[in-house]
């Protein structure tokens, strides 16, 4: 602990000892004690927050990069349909048309996978937060 040895304390405490009177020590003591807790708690809720706001980030650049992947397959999959429909008019059918409720089905899919994302890393917080609290 900073490089101070056992007699180097002991020294120390000898002088506070002559210095303060065995009255003012204790009194002394404890609230060095007191604050010295209070700071590993601050500093511990500082990591904290400094974790959370990491994860957070992290789940915005995931979902971002679902986002981007999700786009990459309609594109795709955009790019795909002009030759069906060409296809199709050589056979002279129509084309059929979009289902509304199809689409929002597919919607509602991609937004629930991604908020099964979310929940997942939010439960990996709050287990990393109780960990951190048993630790303290």
């Amino acid at each position: 602990m900073f490089g101070i040895g056992t007699t180097e304390i002991l020294v120390i405490l000898v002088v506070a000892l002559l210095v303060l009177g065995p009255k003012k020590l204790p009194e002394i003591a404890r609230s060095l004690g007191k604050t010295l807790a209070e700071f590993k708690r601050v500093t511990t809720d500082v990591k904290r927050t400094i974790d959370l706001e990491a994860q957070e980030e992290e789940d915005k650049d995931r979902q971002t990069r679902l986002k981007k992947k999700m786009e990459k397959k309609a594109a795709k999959k955009k790019e795909a349909e002009p030759e069906e429909e060409i296809k199709d008019q050589s056979e002279e059918k129509p084309s059929p048309e979009p289902n509304p409720e199809e689409s929002g089905q597919k919607e509602q899919a991609e937004e629930k996978a991604g908020s099964e994302e979310q929940a997942e890393s939010e439960k990996t917080a709050k287990e990393n937060d109780k960990e951190a609290e048993t630790r303290s």
